[in-house]
């Protein structure tokens, strides 16, 4: 009897569940991310095009201080100083990949330009360098690209083999994560009027 239920709750559960992601399916046509290294420089390229609102994208991207919330392996992201468009934030996290893991702490000074441009570079933690650039284009036919460029020198011993595949795997579910919350925060996906 109470498998009965949990497998009626569980099939619920999936059905709810799939207009939100058919909304999703619908609304991001591509994600696209890419690694490469030399050395102990590792770089990282992503870009997603979607038909959502560009001030949606630009509202997830800044949300700093929830960050954390849905971004897979980041602990904590809290913005410690806010002086017009130049923004002091610290985050805690993780990368890795099978069995490896490492803790990551980063203070970004960040400088943005609304609603289509971030950047942000390490000025504090254990990263020995790290910039990173956010651009939000609006495209023909309502279409909005996010795109991501990062540079980044780890502060601590590992592999470059094994730091590449942990930081394209990382970068793989965190970018995912974040286009998954602007689709899911889009009014438009949702049927309402901004």
């Amino acid at each position: 009897m109470a498998d009965a239920v949990r497998r009626r709750s569980a099939a619920l559960f999936l059905l709810l569940l799939l207009p939100l992601a058919d909304a999703c399916a619908a609304s991001v046509d591509r994600i696209t991310v890419e690694t490469d290294s030399q050395g102990e420089l590792i770089t990282v390229t992503a870009a997603a095009d979607m038909q959502v609102d560009p001030r949606t994208v630009w509202d997830v991207i800044s949300d700093y201080d929830r960050l954390a919330e849905f971004i897979p392996g980041m602990r904590s992201s809290r913005v410690i100083r806010r002086d017009g468009d130049e923004v002091l934030v610290e985050q805690t996290g993780e990368f890795g990949f099978l069995f490896f893991r490492q803790a990551i702490e980063v203070r970004l000074a960040v400088s943005e330009s609304p609603p289509g441009r971030i950047v942000a570079h390490a000025i504090g933690g254990n990263l020995r360098s790290m910039e990173g650039r956010y651009a939000v284009e609006s495209l023909s036919g309502g279409q909005v690209r996010l795109s991501y460029s990062g540079r980044l020198v780890p502060g601590f011993q590992v592999p470059p083999f094994i730091s590449r595949i942990a930081v394209r795997s990382t970068m793989d579910r965190q970018f995912r994560a974040l286009v998954r919350e602007i689709v899911r925060r889009d009014p438009s996906v949702r049927g309402e009027a901004r």
